[in-house]
């Protein structure tokens, strides 16, 4: 017997942007699936006056509490106002830190936002996600050369999130749509820098979603046809058959989040080719 939905507050304070937080959050809330969290976020907060507003919501609206704060003094006062109130709180990377500490024989730094200094690497990633959104659905294949991956695939199997979601970890992404009795671009066939990969995915999954998505009412244009899981059949074995006969790995993405379909591109980029 199902047990109903329950909903918990879950208080998320950050003195940077909160990613960090947001993940750790969200991975343990997903572990209960008769309870669902409802996040309060503050991100960027560095002073005892934000933080006194922070609590003021807290007080109204009581749960949990995870925070990610380098400064002893806030993360002190977080700790004091959790315990006065009767709440679970947790220092998410103090933990990570005191391990780091211990094994490098060196406090830490303790510097606010140090993740996201707008270094080498920062820039790298920026320009990843320049040339992913200039190389989005085919565009300016002549170029694709130049990526680090181009994710190939039938209509609704992922590529553009996943390319985003790849941009963002620095790796030039360009995606391009298979459709069925089109020829692919002749740049990818005699592209040599690139790891090339299948995106595919159950008719199923593809038709519901396709369901859910249908792009407009263009001149021509059959929702019944994009939506028919026999034809959605032939194109997928068609992709299969390109991706087979040019050696491309697959990837089917009908079970997988974007981050696991990343991860799993990412595995095959250290793999030697």
């Amino acid at each position: 017997m199902n047990k109903p939905q329950s909903y918990f507050h879950l208080h998320l304070i950050s003195d940077a942007t909160g990613e960090t937080l947001i993940a750790a959050g969200r991975a343990a809330a997903s572990q209960y699936k008769n309870a669902r969290a409802i996040e309060h976020i503050y991100p960027l907060v560095r002073t005892t006056r934000q933080l006194a507003k922070v609590f003021e919501e807290i007080d109204a609206e009581p749960g949990i509490v995870l925070y990610t704060i380098v400064d002893r003094e806030l993360a002190d006062e977080i700790d004091r106002n959790c315990s006065e109130m009767g709440l679970p709180c947790v220092s998410v990377l103090e933990p990570v830190l005191t391990v780091f500490q211990s094994y490098l024989g060196a406090p830490a730094g303790r510097r606010v936002g140090a993740q996201h200094m707008l270094d080498a690497d920062y820039f790298r990633r920026i320009d990843a996600l320049n040339f992913t959104m200039e190389h989005d659905d085919g565009q300016l294949p002549a170029n694709i050369e130049e990526a680090d991956v181009v994710l190939i695939g039938i209509s609704r199997t992922s590529k553009t999130p996943t390319s985003i979601y790849l941009a963002n970890r620095g790796i030039k992404t360009a995606n391009v749509p298979i459709v069925l009795g089109t020829p692919i671009p002749e740049q990818l066939l005699t592209a040599k820098n690139p790891l090339i990969v299948g995106l595919v995915a159950t008719a199923e999954r593809i038709s519901q979603v396709r369901q859910n998505r249908i792009l407009g009412t263009q001149p021509g244009f059959s929702s019944e046809s994009y939506t028919n899981r026999s034809g959605i059949a032939e194109e997928l074995t068609y992709a299969r058959n390109l991706c087979e006969s040019h050696d491309w790995p697959i990837i089917d993405v009908s079970r997988r989040s974007i981050e696991e379909t990343a991860a799993a591109v990412l595995a095959l980029r250290s793999r030697p080719r």
